[in-house]
Order: C-alpha cells, then sequence, then structure tokens
C-alpha cells in the first residue's frame, strides 16, 4: 500500500471539519496562482449564475470537466 493510499485512508475517518482543516492546509502548501480567484471574482460570478447570464454545470458535468468520470 502506498504512502498516500494509507493517509487517504486515514483522513477519511476525521470528521467534516478535520478534513476540510487538513485539506486547506495541503492547498496552501501548494502554488497559489492557479487556484487563487478574488473575491471580486467569486461576486461576479455569483451574480451571473443568479441572474442567469450563466448557467452552472452538473455534478456529474463538473467531475467530468475535472477528468473524473
Amino acid at each position: 500500500m502506498s504512502q498516500v493510499t494509507q493517509i487517504l485512508r486515514e483522513a477519511s475517518s476525521l470528521n467534516s471539519e478535520d478534513r476540510a482543516e487538513l485539506v486547506s492546509s495541503l492547498l496552501e502548501d501548494l502554488d497559489p496562482s492557479p487556484h487563487h480567484v478574488s473575491d471580486e471574482e467569486a461576486l461576479k460570478r455569483r451574480d451571473e449564475l443568479l441572474s442567469g447570464e450563466v448557467t452552472g454545470l452538473s455534478e456529474d458535468e463538473f467531475w467530468k470537466a475535472c477528468g473524473r468520470t
């Protein structure tokens, strides 16, 4: 069993709050540039969704776009 698989098994037993903290900590260690979206951009996208100007993806469409079908 790989070290990552072992860590994932252990992490899956954590409660939601602890898993979120773990994910947040791991993401902070990565280069933030591909993941950073400003508050202004997030609000603009939210407003576009709420106005109907754009439509969101279903969960299946999202995972497919991420390459995880």
